[in-house]
């Protein structure tokens, strides 16, 4: 059983969404893509942050990712995304999420014969915002994206070494890249997962198609939550109202 069962939804479409989710009671994981950030009205945010609280709701939140890197080579890079990261975590101070999911920016393709450097630069980049992590009082979770196995996260996280600082399982992520089983992945970082996200797609595309639609198994899945991450948070990452319907009434059978 999750801690807490969210449902993704972007905060440029909050409004759209906002009604539906307080009506249902559904805890949301916001995304803030980086036009957002720039954009944000703080008042907004205050009054969305009393009304979840006035709800008994909890949340989550999704950083902006887009051509960030704190593990980069080059300084620019993660000056910029240190910039969007203390913009988030500004938003977090408002909201009080119980996690925030960052990308960790590793590709083998890039960094396949700099792994060393861009592991050491990414754990300095994130032990240098433990402490405001730690007064917002949440943890983060480092998301597997294009990971063909946990190696390079486990790395990071052994490095950083604080329990500030977790793992989040995307299902349909590891479908398309991952190169070892369910099993060996969670061996190795199970006990660190604090998010998952559950999303389903037959390999090939990011298709974000509801829990059962594709050919993830999803009974494997949550099994193997259930046994290394019992406490984690569970996120439904589907991109629209129809499709999350779908994967509220799929992910029933596992919960």
């Amino acid at each position: 059983m999750p801690s807490l069962l969210c449902a993704h939804v972007p905060w440029p479409r909050l409004a759209e969404h906002r009604d539906y989710l307080l009506g249902q009671r559904i805890n949301p994981e916001l995304y803030l893509p980086a036009d957002a950030l720039d954009t944000l009205d703080g008042m907004l945010v205050r009054s969305f942050a009393a009304e979840l609280v006035a709800h008994g709701l909890d949340c989550t939140i999704h950083a902006t990712f887009m051509d960030l890197n704190p593990g980069s080579v080059d300084q620019a890079i993660r000056e910029t995304t240190r910039q969007r990261v203390d913009q988030t975590l500004a938003v977090a101070e408002i909201l009080r999420p119980r996690v925030i999911v960052f990308h960790p920016g590793y590709s083998r393709l890039t960094y396949g014969s700099a792994v060393e450097t861009w592991v050491a630069n990414s754990a300095a980049f994130w032990q240098g915002h433990l402490p405001r992590i730690r007064q917002i009082g949440c943890q983060i979770a480092l998301e597997n994206i294009f990971e063909e196995e946990p190696s390079t996260l486990l790395q990071v996280l052994e490095r950083i070494d604080d329990p500030q600082v977790g793992h989040c399982f995307d299902s349909g992520h590891f479908n398309m890249f991952a190169t070892v089983s369910l099993q060996e992945w969670f061996a190795v970082l199970g006990d660190r997962i604090v998010e998952s996200h559950l999303h389903d797609n037959h390999g090939q595309a990011d298709e974000h198609l509801p829990v059962g639609e594709g050919e993830i198994d999803f009974g494997l899945v949550t099994t193997l939550l259930k046994q290394y991450a019992p406490q984690a948070v569970w996120t439904l990452e589907a991109h629209s109202q129809d499709r999350l319907e779908r994967s509220i009434n799929s992910i029933q059978q596992y919960l």
